[in-house]
């Protein structure tokens, strides 16, 4: 937090005292979104609030039983395996939330595999200062985690192999909004409507040379008119950067997203971009700033293409549902009796299904898997 933002007490205060400073009174909606969500005291994820699961905003694949993070623990197993029985591992995770996820990782790998789990390194990436303090509480039974800062996460000569590991991380980078207006690509910006005392898109033509501008170029997207996209180069920047700094590993993506050719497809001339609160889902970013969710489906085929660039030779990308039957989820099925909806096998199953089924999430979210070998 700037020393020039101790006075303001609310999200909109921050955000008005920027559009003040800007000469143009507005900023990209970018910046709002990127104020919105990780502010250093009043953003989003930085608030001391709980965000995921029944008293939260939304839900995630860790909040659903124990399944997700028991089949990426097996699955972080046997890639350890395929890269040497005895080598150390590196994993690292981005994003980690609760600590949830990491929890039931760590967990399986250590009654599954517990000569790994002696050798490996567990580091979590999280600017969060809550979700760190969260966190150490979660996985206080794991000795072996620790928080690294970003530019430190992975070694410049690792012992072993590293696995990179995000769980809806990239869906929730700040995006630039475009929107084709007459032939003409627009930006949106954000300005105050002193008329209605509320935030507002403002049209501004798309800067040549900027981020955005750059990435619809780069990535060949085709905006039609009266369509609104979102161009999202922090994500594929971010696959560049971890996949630079791999020498021999994996990066593991799972999140919200498509190809290009569906993203941006006629059928979506609004956009991706959605707001979570309560488990209420709205797509009106001015709504409650920095108390809400921002998300916007991540462009898989940029990060690919990004990953290529990296040096990763070979890669996958699947459904979560069919991520979930390649890596054995229908062996986790227990039987039971039937007569008590409510025993851990029942709940258990309930809990492979929602997976599997539930509310579309199995075929919305993508498991992105990149692998580099020396």
């Amino acid at each position: 937090m700037n020393s020039c933002d101790a006075q303001y007490s609310t999200m909109t205060e921050v955000i008005r005292a920027e559009i003040a400073r800007s000469p143009n009174g507005t900023i990209s909606f970018r910046d709002y979104m990127d104020l919105c969500l990780y502010h250093e005291q009043l953003g989003y994820y930085n608030r001391e609030t709980v965000k995921v699961g029944k008293e939260g905003d939304f839900y995630t694949s860790a909040s659903i039983g124990t399944i997700m993070g028991e089949v990426l623990g097996a699955c972080f197993a046997n890639m350890a395996r395929q890269y040497g029985a005895e080598e150390p591992l590196t994993i690292v995770e981005w994003g980690g939330g609760t600590g949830r996820m990491a929890g039931l990782v760590l967990d399986t790998i250590a009654e599954r595999s517990p000569g790994l789990y002696g050798r490996l390194d567990y580091r979590m990436v999280e600017i969060s200062p809550y979700h760190r303090k969260v966190q150490l509480q979660e996985l206080a039974r794991h000795p072996n985690v620790r928080h690294v800062e970003p530019d430190h996460s992975i070694d410049e000569h690792p012992r072993g192999p590293v696995i990179v590991f995000s769980n809806e991380l990239l869906d929730a980078f700040p995006v630039h909004r475009i929107e084709r207006k007459e032939g003409v690509l627009y930006e949106w910006h954000v300005c105050w409507n002193d008329g209605e005392g509320k935030f507002d898109k403002v049209l501004l033509p798309l800067e040549n040379g900027g981020l955005a501008a750059s990435y619809i170029v780069r990535e060949g997207i085709a905006v039609r008119e009266g369509q609104v996209i979102e161009a999202n180069p922090a994500a594929a920047e971010w696959i560049k950067r971890a996949g630079e700094r791999l020498e021999r590993g994996t990066l593991v993506t799972i999140d919200y997203g498509d190809t290009a050719e569906e993203l941006y497809a006629a059928h979506r001339m609004r956009g991706t971009f959605m707001c979570y609160r309560n488990h209420q889902a709205h797509d009106d970013p001015f709504a409650y700033p920095g108390e809400q969710d921002m998300t916007a489906h991540v462009d898989f085929t940029a990060c690919i293409r990004a990953g290529e660039e990296a040096g990763f030779t070979e890669w996958s990308l699947r459904t979560q549902k069919q991520f979930l039957l390649d890596e054995g989820v229908m062996d986790m099925l227990v039987s039971h009796d039937g007569r008590d909806p409510f025993s851990p096998q029942a709940k258990r199953n309930r809990a492979v299904r929602q997976l599997l089924v539930s509310d579309q999430m199995s075929e919305l979210f993508k498991v992105l898997v990149q692998t580099k070998k020396r």
